[in-house]
């Protein structure tokens, strides 16, 4: 009796291995076979083969782009991966807004290995894209005509803006998806200032949100990249004991008179006066000064960052470079790589409040443990590629951080895109009471 129960039993459960093998449930190849085949390396095998983002990027006259750092040469044919140029080394403070220039020179260039290790490639093919890059260079146009503000030549990047909107206007893929797959960069705040409005749909490549309303710009769709450090990066610091050796506790070499939330700059100076180990000094980014500012990042174990003009600066991502942990005073900044990168691990926070209480933050950095500064050391040194603009591009540099950004948002692009061909009232959710 027992043994007829038994080998009903056993039939029932071979029954139910063969169902389950046959609808592909169970995978014996995981059990008996781990090293062939395992769930956790079919994913982590998935991750690493993930093809990359391809971009097809618009052919414009390079007086859009490059043409600007070089005006003399009347030539106006597309930038190719053979004219491609360095980046002047005479360009100043340009250099911290140069984000457009080496996100368009990742596209030109052609890597010999093949592209197994980039996140962005260029197809030929609008087709086959899956965003566009509009390489119009906004913020070396502000910069380099009209920088004032009332200069005559302010006319000639108005012009552009203008001349850009309706070549745009003209491309079906611009119109298909209302530009919303559409990657500009516009890292200087006052970039593309005229239309700006006009290109909103758009992922925008910035700094921050300081001057923008959010119905402009926000962190559903846009990226937030880096500023292009301007001091060199810190490529031998190995010493022995690096909290010694690093004789300032805080540091801060800059302007001081600034707008909006950069008025905590005047107040830091009264509240950081007095102190031996804190160096706060008035500066204008000359080459010469750069250099000093170097030097000071480099011997000094906390580098503040206060906000500027716009909750961020060029300040926070030199410090970086410099393995010199970030002190931010910034109730409103705005950080990239954020879904990835955790600045806790490397960075201190102080609110505009604490940072303006007399004694308080000096007191606290005085008591911060050696060993937690060490480890944020150590990270600062294992995390600063991450912010490295360089041409050709380089596996997880800035550029390719960026490009993965892109990614991420075009899940979200697309279902705008989709529900707006067949919603008859767009906003209808607003609208509910």
């Amino acid at each position: 009796m027992y043994g007829k129960a038994a080998i009903s039993l056993i039939f029932v459960l071979l029954l139910l291995i063969s169902y389950s093998i046959l609808m592909g449930t169970v995978d014996f190849r995981s059990y008996f076979f781990p090293l062939i085949q395992s769930p956790a390396g079919a994913r982590s095998l998935c991750a690493t083969t993930n093809p990359p983002l391809r971009v097809y990027m618009y052919d414009l006259p390079r007086r859009y782009n490059v043409g600007m750092l070089n005006r003399r040469n009347p030539n106006q044919t597309p930038v190719t991966g053979g004219t491609w140029f360095p980046w002047p080394r005479n360009s100043g403070l340009r250099r911290q807004h140069s984000v457009e220039y080496w996100m368009m020179g990742s596209l030109l260039y052609e890597a010999e290995g093949g592209a197994e290790e980039r996140e962005a490639v260029r197809v030929s093919d609008p087709e086959m894209a899956d965003a566009f890059f509009v390489p119009f260079f906004s913020s070396l146009s502000f910069n380099t005509y009209g920088h004032t503000m009332t200069d005559p030549e302010t006319q000639i990047d108005r012009q552009l803006q203008i001349d850009l909107l309706k070549f745009l206007r003209k491309s079906k893929y611009w119109l298909r998806s209302g530009g919303r797959d559409h990657v500009i960069p516009m890292t200087h705040p006052n970039a593309f200032r005229f239309l700006r409005e006009q290109v909103n749909a758009s992922i925008q490549i910035v700094v921050d949100f300081g001057r923008h309303p959010r119905i402009m710009s926000n962190l559903s769709k846009d990226v937030v990249s880096p500023y292009v450090h301007v001091v060199d990066s810190f490529t031998d610091d190995d010493t022995p004991d690096p909290y010694e050796s690093r004789t300032i506790l805080l540091f801060f070499r800059g302007r001081t008179f600034r707008k909006d939330e950069g008025i905590v700059r005047v107040k830091l100076a009264k509240i950081l006066a007095g102190y031996d180990d804190v160096h706060y000094e008035r500066s204008v980014a000359t080459g010469e000064n750069i250099k000093v500012s170097s030097q000071g990042m480099r011997s000094s174990k906390f580098c503040l960052h206060p906000a500027g003009d716009t909750p961020s600066s060029c300040r926070l991502f030199d410090a970086i470079v410099s393995h010199c942990v970030p002190v931010i005073v910034s109730d409103q900044i705005e950080l990239p790589f954020e879904d990835e990168i955790d600045y806790t691990q490397f960075s201190i926070f102080f609110s505009f409040k604490e940072a303006l209480e007399p004694g308080y933050m000096v007191n606290q950095l005085r008591k911060f443990p050696k060993e937690r500064w060490i480890d944020m050391w150590k990270r600062l040194k294992n995390i600063s590629h991450h912010y490295e603009f360089q041409y050709p591009p380089k596996k997880e540099d800035a550029v390719n951080m960026l490009w993965r950004q892109v990614k991420h948002k075009l899940p979200e692009v697309k279902l705008a895109i989709h529900r707006s061909r067949r919603l008859k009232v767009p906003d209808w959710w607003r609208r509910r009471r």
